[in-house]
């Protein structure tokens, strides 16, 4: 993308059309993936896209249109369509164009370049391929899978603010399926990525994972002590974190309007956002409006800090954004979300949780999460699996069962919190390592 002769032209005709306050954003992706079954490549695709955004305010109305089409005939156009588009808007809003944060934190992540077909390929096969070397019982159905992406982002405005960020990352996974006697069951896992004695290393991990599931029992109903692993967890707040937007807040849509400054769960909880976070894949100095971002404690010892907010919520709050006005794409509007959402690791060690536990349940799957939980009411019911804790020690595998209860109970009832955290690759915002909750209620058999 020519980006530089692009922004010219929208400068002057955004002068010609005697807009005083307006806004450039571009964005440009580039990834590739590749999945195999049954020792073939049985998917291969490679994508490039990208494209311009214009926003302007138009008799304190903000307009937007953007395009893929990059010649100097449709940067005229966009200007246009962006003053036309404002005056449709009814909202009552008050809309910003930012003047620029006093200081970015640059981001120091490496981007790698993306992997070639072939690496990327050679990778998904010794990954399946090691999945069937590490046990026998390993049937048809394993797949595994290697991706890359990287992205690029620029901004520049009417006040001079003019910044550029450029990310990428890359992953690999495997999906194990093994089978004994009539029985199949799978277990999933996903990495950065490595050598071929990391791939080797994963794939055995899931294998393991997989087998490890056979022969599972069923668990009576009843209010039950146990440690959530932190890759569950990582999903609770996939699906709640919602109820931290200043949006959400302002509309009547959370649990926590008016909580600042409240207790609101156990003093062993702290959930941060940090753009910056070495484990994060997707680091950014900056959000989707140009205000800088940082590191922040939503809740820190059990109390809320704060909401997470963009320059509208902040404004009608009295605050200032913290940094999580974000777009999806260079077509998307302006909304509210995490970077990298994390419930940080405690102190205690998962062996000591479990031994606290003593009878109980380890929970190491969640179905159905976004189908099952409501942000609004905080309530969930979902299918989980794991294993039983016997005498503080992982034993048996249980059959699916059901939890429930709400996310704000919950997060009050965690009694300990491990010392490891669970990341996601290549891409997350959710993070969490595991908890310990007493008497979580459960439908078994």
């Amino acid at each position: 993308m020519n980006f530089d002769q692009m922004k010219e032209t929208l400068l002057a005709a955004a002068k010609r059309a005697g807009l005083q306050e307006y806004e450039i954003y571009a964005m440009s992706e580039r990834s590739v993936s590749t999945e195999t079954l049954r020792h073939e490549i049985s998917s291969f695709s490679l994508s490039e896209s990208g494209g311009i955004s214009f926003r302007c305010i138009v008799d304190g109305r903000m307009g937007y249109a953007s395009t893929e089409l990059l010649t100097e005939a449709e940067m005229e156009a966009l200007v246009d369509r962006a003053m036309d588009n404002a005056k449709s808007i009814e909202s009552e809003d008050e809309v910003f164009i930012y003047h620029g944060s006093e200081y970015y934190e640059a981001v120091n992540a490496p981007v790698e370049p993306i992997p070639d077909a072939a690496t990327l390929k050679a990778c998904a096969l010794l990954l399946e391929q090691s999945a069937y070397e590490a046990h026998p019982s390993v049937s048809d159905g394993t797949q595994a899978g290697a991706l890359a992406f990287e992205c690029e982002t620029l901004l520049c405005n009417s006040h001079g603010l003019e910044l550029h960020n450029r990310v990428g990352s890359s992953g690999v996974y495997i999906d194990a399926v093994v089978k004994q006697d009539d029985e199949s069951v799978s277990a999933f896992e996903v990495a950065k990525g490595g050598d071929a004695d990391a791939l080797r290393a994963l794939a055995t991990c899931a294998v393991d994972g997989a087998r490890a599931k056979l022969k599972a029992s069923r668990v009576p109903s009843g209010a039950t002590d146990c440690v959530i692993s932190g890759r569950q967890m990582r999903s609770m707040l996939s699906a709640f974190w919602s109820m931290f937007s200043a949006e959400m807040v302002q509309h009547g849509m959370s649990l926590l309007k008016g909580r600042v400054g409240e207790a609101i769960a156990a003093s062993c909880v702290t959930i941060t956002d940090d753009p910056r976070r070495a484990e994060c894949p997707i680091q950014t100095s900056f959000d989707g409006e140009g205000v800088a971002t940082y590191r922040k404690s939503v809740i820190e010892d059990g109390v809320l800090k704060t909401y997470l907010y963009d320059l509208k919520t902040a404004k009608k709050d009295g605050v200032v954004s913290t940094g999580n006005g974000q777009r999806g794409s260079y077509t998307s509007p302006v909304s509210i979300a995490p970077y990298c959402f994390c419930l940080e690791a405690g102190t205690t060690s998962l062996g000591d949780m479990l031994a606290a536990v003593g009878e109980g349940l380890y929970i190491t799957e969640l179905k159905g999460i976004h189908a099952g939980a409501d942000a609004v009411t905080g309530d969930f019911s979902l299918e989980a699996a794991g294993f039983r804790v016997r005498e503080g020690k992982i034993a048996e595998p249980v059959k699916t069962f059901t939890v429930a209860g709400n996310f704000l109970e919950l997060l009050r009832g965690i009694e300990a919190v491990s010392d490891k955290v669970a990341f996601g690759y290549p891409i997350t915002a959710f993070a969490s390592a595991d908890v310990l909750v007493r008497g979580v209620s459960v439908a078994g058999e």
